[in-house]
């Protein structure tokens, strides 16, 4: 059983626009609606793989119940906690003109302790426990920052791997209770070592540095276009991305997140954990506004990075 872990989880609305004007009416086109946020995201992508998940997470208001009627929708079990409070929204805008992408990140308000307390609650009393937890996204106001690291202690009580995907305080506090996997980017990467990543025996340093000096297992570092690396304390694998006419890079890491998560499951090889996580990743760019992948696309990437991406040892 996989769960999946959103604290501040969001509606996505996507739109796109001729030209960005300032003071003008900006006539868009039809706006596009999702269910968002960090583990909510690892959920839909696993749905269309074919993965059940549970997604676990806080919401309140006209937003929040929305935000379940697009999960039920999707057919995505779920333990939604009352936060009292409205869940944020986020906009995502795309310029015709240019193909730029504009992303406006409202701030969510402030979780109440109950609700904290009370999501804590819910993943402690799931039967059968997970054996599976991913937790994604940033924390809301109101969260202590050693959140995440409740939940590493209560996943390693409990025997469940745990995968996160976030950064700051929030991460580095996990890392010291210990975690099975994290996923940074470049810059996450580059923040939580103050090692340089500026080439690829850079970044691969600066991940065995986390792995030496944190309780972790494996380091999966998202690098965008350029790929992915991937290390254990034994070994490791980088690989390139496939060329790909990219549209949106929205939701790419939860993306990748979810590849590695159904790869795992299955108990595949990191190798072969690896290229179907960039696989995921880079089929979500090929979407407009904050869509995910589609799974025929994720299949044809995956034979491609095979056969034409040989992993670097």
């Amino acid at each position: 059983m996989i769960v999946t872990i959103t604290m501040n989880p969001t509606v996505d609305k996507s739109s796109a626009v001729d030209r960005l004007v300032p003071e003008k009416k900006l006539r868009c086109s039809n706006i596009y609606t999702e269910a968002g946020g960090g583990g909510i995201n690892v959920s839909k992508a696993l749905k269309e793989l074919g993965e059940d998940s549970h997604a676990l997470f806080p919401a309140g208001g006209g937003n929040g119940r929305l935000l379940k009627q697009l999960l039920t929708a999707k057919q995505i079990p779920y333990t939604a906690i009352s936060s009292g409070n409205n869940t944020r929204e986020s906009f995502n805008i795309t310029e015709n003109v240019t193909r730029a992408q504009y992303r406006f990140i409202m701030p969510g308000e402030e979780l109440p302790a109950r609700a904290v307390a009370a999501c804590l609650h819910a993943l402690k009393a799931m039967d059968p426990f997970p054996s599976v937890i991913v937790a994604s996204g940033s924390l809301p106001t109101g969260i202590p920052a050693d959140f995440y690291a409740t939940v590493a202690q209560i996943a390693n009580k409990r025997g469940a791997r745990l995968i996160l995907d976030t950064s700051g305080e929030p991460l580095t506090l996990a890392l010291k209770a210990g975690l099975f996997m994290i996923k940074p980017n470049l810059s996450e990467l580059q923040a939580l070592t103050g090692h340089s990543c500026a080439t690829m025996p850079t970044v691969l340093k600066a991940a065995r540095k986390v792995l030496h000096r944190y309780r972790c297992e494996v380091v999966v570092v998202s690098m965008g276009a350029a790929g992915a690396l991937l290390t254990t304390r034994d070994t490791h694998y980088a690989i390139c991305a496939p060329a790909a006419k990219r549209i949106s890079t929205s939701g790419a890491g939860d993306s990748m997140v979810a590849g590695i998560t159904w790869m795992l499951q299955q108990e595949k090889s990191w190798q072969e954990v690896l290229q179907f996580g960039v696989a995921c990743g880079t089929a979500a760019t090929l979407n407009a506004g904050t869509q995910l992948f589609k799974k025929a696309d994720v299949t044809k990437l995956y034979e491609q990075i095979k056969t034409d991406h040989a992993v670097q040892v």
